[in-house]
C-alpha cells in the first residue's frame, strides 16, 4: 500500500521499534497487538495520531532480519514527547511481557 499525504506546513513523525530476528528470541505477536500496542495508544491518547504492526510472515527466510516491529505515528515531534513524558517508563516495563529481544529503536521525519 502506498499513502500519499498532501503536503502540509508541519511534519508528522514516526517512531519505529523493531525486533531483531535473533537466535533463542521471543515474541508473543498476540500480546503486542492486542495489549502493548493499545496501552501506548490508550496512554499517549490525542498525542498519538495511529500505529502499525509489522509481524514475520509464516515462510520468510530464516535470515529475515527482524520478527515483528511497530510504528507509532504522532503529528509531531512535541506530540511524540507529550505523549512519551509520563509513560515511557511503563511502556518499558510491559516490555518483558511479550520478548525477550532488545529492539533497535528509530525516529522518522513522515516524508510521504
Amino acid at each position: 500500500l502506498i499513502f500519499i499525504r498532501k503536503k502540509t506546513s508541519h511534519k508528522m513523525i514516526k517512531y519505529s521499534v523493531l525486533y531483531p530476528n535473533i537466535e533463542n528470541g521471543t515474541f508473543d505477536h498476540d500480546y503486542y497487538r492486542d495489549v502493548h500496542l493499545p496501552l501506548i495508544k490508550r496512554r499517549m491518547g490525542e498525542f498519538c495520531h495511529s500505529y502499525a504492526i509489522d509481524k514475520m510472515p509464516e515462510g520468510a527466510p530464516a535470515e529475515s532480519p527482524f520478527i515483528a516491529a511497530c510504528h507509532i505515528y504522532c503529528n509531531s515531534m512535541e506530540d511524540f514527547e507529550k505523549g512519551m513524558k509520563d509513560n515511557a517508563a511503563d511502556f518499558v516495563a510491559d516490555v518483558a511481557n511479550f520478548t525477550n529481544i532488545e529492539p533497535v529503536k528509530m525516529i522518522f521525519d513522515v516524508v510521504v
